[in-house]
């Protein structure tokens, strides 16, 4: 076996976008527990039906401004209006892609940061429902830098609060009811790595599965990450019924380093075990992410160093096309590779299904329209980029094929 590949340092964002604005200080009423709201109306004199009047509005309409609590005198609108945000999205852009079947949403915030939500509905076929899932944003950008990753090209601005995370749902909840339908699903999967924000994270899932709010059941919920142990280890301790997804992307620790530069402070034999630690406390089992790039962790050899990896594990695989972005050298692996790749899974006992990319004509690659805004980076950054990310992935297969 030859040497290891030499350490990595990551790249710098592509895009350079405008500085942040100022900050509304009030918070959102939809990230503040249902107790604090009653103790809110409680000191000023209100009754305690008021909460629920103020949670229909909030949860069951989506209202938005504090003029759409029509059910509560003037006065108390107006306190309200004065100490909280009714909803903290200060404006939304809607793409449609796929006949109307995939949204694309970005959301502007108080101090211009952008982020993104996808609403995805799949029609009802054979013995499965009709579903509504909706794909939301953690963070404002992220800083795990994934180079196949729009949002990794942004580079990291904030954490959302509670209400900015879950007010994404709400929106899509009151987009939906507007056509007839109803949200059956939410994932942590958008902008931002969610167990770099886990307190935050966790309050907006308890606040969606609250049945005094939101009311979406626990195992409609999946929380991603890219293997922020310590995060997990949290889960881990709540035990939660959320589902657990890996972004995963390769099983050889030198590639992973390439395609998940976190794998070098988490290897992935820990976030590997992890995860199967969440499985054995919760019952839950855990879904792994594979994004397949062509000639680069679409092979044979990978498929198998991944059946090594996961072992007994009880888990399921979704293995998942690169969306092509701009500033990168790869493309996405073919059908036939996938299918090959899949093969190797299934002769093993692993479960595994081949997703197909929705929205690519809206650029609907987590942080593709927020990556839009901040216009096209210079040709030079750009070549710098892909020669790194050349240099980088050629060494990681030449190690392989050492080993």
């Amino acid at each position: 076996m030859g040497p290891e590949p030499a350490p990595q340092t990551r790249s710098l964002p592509l895009f350079n976008l405008p500085a942040a604005g100022k900050r509304d200080l009030r918070p959102g009423l939809s990230g503040v527990p249902s107790g604090e709201v009653a103790a809110w109306l409680t000191s000023r004199g209100q009754p305690a039906y008021r909460t629920r009047q103020i949670a229909d509005h909030l949860w069951s309409a989506a209202a938005q401004s504090v003029d759409e609590l029509h059910t509560l005198p003037q006065a108390v609108r107006a306190q309200l209006g004065s100490e909280f945000r009714l909803c903290t999205l200060a404006e939304t852009e809607v793409r449609p892609a796929d006949n109307g079947l995939t949204q694309k949403a970005l959301h502007r915030l108080d101090d211009g940061r952008l982020i993104e939500s996808v609403l995805m509905r799949y029609p009802a076929r054979g013995w499965r429902r009709a579903r509504a899932t909706v794909c939301i944003s953690s963070q404002a950008g992220c800083a795990v830098g994934c180079p196949f990753c729009a949002t990794g090209e942004l580079g990291f601005a904030r954490d959302l609060e509670v209400a900015e995370i879950v007010d994404q749902v709400r929106f899509w909840r009151h987009w939906l009811a507007g056509v007839g339908q109803r949200l059956t699903n939410v994932v942590f999967m958008g902008m931002g790595e969610p167990l770099l924000n886990t307190e935050r994270v966790l309050a907006a899932a308890a606040a969606i599965t609250d049945r005094e709010r939101f009311g979406l059941g626990a195992r409609h919920v999946t929380i991603s990450t890219s293997g922020i142990v310590p995060g997990m280890e949290q889960l881990i301790a709540a035990r939660p019924q959320y589902t657990l997804a890996v972004s995963l992307h390769a099983a050889r620790p030198e590639l992973r380093d390439v395609l998940v530069p976190l794998n070098r402070r988490y290897p992935v034999d820990t976030v590997v075990a992890a995860a199967g630690r969440y499985a054995v406390a919760t019952g839950r089992r855990v879904s792994y992410e594979y994004v397949m790039i062509e000639g680069i962790n679409d092979t044979a050899d990978d498929a198998a160093a991944l059946v090594q990896l996961l072992g007994a594990q009880s888990t399921h695989v979704n293995l998942i096309p690169m969306n092509p972005v701009a500033h990168t050298p790869w493309q996405p692996s073919s059908l036939e590779r996938t299918e090959a790749f899949a093969l190797v899974l299934r002769s093993a006992g692993i479960g595994t299904t081949v997703r197909r990319n929705r929205g690519v004509d809206i650029g609907a690659a987590c942080g593709q329209l927020a990556a839009d805004q901040g216009g096209a980076p210079t040709p030079a950054a750009v070549a710098r980029r892909r020669e790194l990310l050349e240099t980088r992935s050629a060494a990681a297969l030449a190690y392989r094929s050492r080993g």
